[in-house]
Parts: structure tokens; sequence; C-alpha cells
């Protein structure tokens, strides 16, 4: 259980984080027909805020899409990836891929004032999203984190209605499950001990 203390005392248990951490999969069984309230997405969003932040720059951008809307981001995926030249099956499965899910949440990643800021920005941005999907893992949802497809970008942070520079970090399909995939086993990290 989780608690706030004002002393150097951990407020979670490890055990029970790592469980949550290792609980959560990459997962599009998902059911089409059971919605996600937007009050959870909100929550979600809001609780992926508290992500590491250098210099307070709050740089993400979120676009809730459901409904109509998540066909309409399929055809303006699609039409780019035509103009670009791409083979016809990926362009048609593009069209109808953002259905998978009753939600797809875009996160982008503002522009910062340096190069290395927009750089700490994006790294921001990717914690972020990471602590939305273990949100999600926590919820009981699955979740599913894609790419923009590639050279979309700017079409779809036009189409979320995000500035013009952002960088589309992640568009995470969510919905309830209706199964969960087996994990698998992680290699041991690497690591360099300096002493």
């Amino acid at each position: 259980m989780f608690k706030v203390t004002s002393s150097n005392e951990p407020g979670m248990n490890f055990d029970d984080f790592s469980a949550l951490v290792r609980a959560r999969r990459t997962n599009l069984m998902i059911d089409r027909s059971r919605d996600v309230e937007p009050t959870v997405v909100q929550q979600l969003c809001e609780l992926s805020t508290w992500a590491p932040n250098h210099k307070l720059t709050w740089p993400w951008v979120f676009a809730e899409v459901r409904g109509e809307s998540r066909l309409q981001l399929g055809s303006v995926c699609a039409e780019v990836m035509a103009a670009q030249g791409e083979p016809e099956p990926r362009i048609a499965k593009t069209r109808g891929k953002f259905a998978r899910t009753p939600v797809v949440l875009v996160v982008g990643s503002e522009v910062g004032d340096t190069d290395l800021r927009t750089a700490e920005n994006r790294d921001a941005v990717a914690a972020a999203v990471q602590t939305l999907l273990l949100g999600a893992t926590a919820l009981g949802l699955a979740s599913f984190w894609s790419s923009c497809p590639k050279g979309t970008n700017d079409a779809v942070t036009k189409f979320c209605g995000f500035p013009s520079d952002t960088t589309v970090v992640a568009m995470v399909y969510l919905g309830w499950p209706t199964d969960v995939p087996k994990g698998f086993e992680r290699p041991a990290p690497r690591i360099n001990r300096l002493a």
C-alpha cells in the first residue's frame, strides 16, 4: 500500500511496485465495444505529468481520439503514407488501425528553446508515457505504445491541434483487456560498475 511520509521512510513497498511494473504488457487484446470513460483518460494524463521534467518546461500535450475521429486519424496518416509511396497493404491497414481500441491517446512533446532542451522535453514526455502505462495497468486497462507512422508527424500534430513543431512521442491505444499476453523474460541489465 502507498503512503505519503515526511521522513526518509519509503512510501510504497518495493515488491508491490515491482509487481506493477512487471504486470504491464503491450496489449492489443482489447474489448472494442467497452468504452474507456473520459474521466479515466483525464486521470491517466494528470498522473503522467508527475514524470521528471528538467527545467519544468511541462512539454507534454495530449489528444484523446475517440469515435469517428479514430478513422479520420487513420485516413490522415494513410494519405501521407500514400504520397510517400508506401505499399498499399500498409496504407490500408493504417486507415483502420486506430479503431482497434475505444480510445487512442496521442502524446506529443513541445519543442524547447535549444536543441538540448528539446531533447530533454522528449525524454520527459517518454517518462510521462511510461507513467501513464503503469497507471493504466494499475486500473486494469490494456495499453499499447505505438509510434507515429513514418513521415506522418506533421499531419498528426495538425490533426490533433498541437503546435506545428510538436514531436509525437506516442500513440497509446487504451481499452479493457479481453486477455493478457504472457510476459517475456528480460536479459540481465548491462551495468558498468565504476569505483
